[in-house]
């Protein structure tokens, strides 16, 4: 008959914990419940990856995205990993130029609540439930798949349409009339 006291442990037995990457990437792209009332893009930079060195949120990002493929991130880190866009800060300048636009016009609206790890986006309140009877408004959102980092969706109903990419705050600047003109 055996004993039913366990042996002791010896220094080998010791478990070694790894950290979880998908569990350390979604706490640093996790943003404080304050965050979602933010009016710009600027008031979003709230997480780790707005913070930390850009070098480790740049590590961290390839480590965890290498495991399970595509995660969420913001567009400008995605731009960053893949040597299109020069730097987090270059992203940043993009976004705020983005809001300097439109903060100022009437209608547009800033939306917080994107997708996990994103940066907010652009809603052109007007197009929505206007005459067009559209339920969906007019929708500018930054994206890496571009060097624009600027894409619209038109103002629909039903099936979402492919982005119109955009060249850019000047480009964006010269089309705005025809955004805007969707009401």
């Amino acid at each position: 008959m055996g004993s039913t006291i366990p042996r002791a442990r010896v220094e080998d037995d010791v478990p070694r914990l790894e950290p979880m990457l998908d569990l350390e990437w979604s706490r640093a792209i996790d943003l404080p419940q304050t965050a979602l009332a933010a009016t710009t893009p600027a008031e979003l930079r709230r997480a780790w990856v707005h913070r930390a060195p850009e070098d480790s949120v740049l590590a961290l990002f390839r480590a965890s995205s290498g495991m399970t493929g595509p995660i969420p991130a913001p567009w400008w880190l995605r731009a960053v990993a893949d040597g299109t866009l020069d730097s987090r800060e270059q992203g940043f300048r993009v976004e705020d130029r983005i809001a300097q636009l439109l903060g100022r016009r009437p209608g547009w609206e800033f939306v917080p609540w994107a997708a996990d790890g994103e940066s907010g986006y652009w809603e052109f309140m007007p197009s929505e439930r206007g005459k067009s009877g559209h339920a969906i408004p007019t929708t500018v959102m930054n994206t890496d798949r571009h060097t624009g980092w600027i894409d619209v969706l038109p103002a629909h109903t039903g099936r979402t349409p492919n982005p119109i990419a955009v060249a850019g705050l000047a480009g964006l600047r010269s089309r705005l009339g025809e955004f805007e003109a969707v009401r």
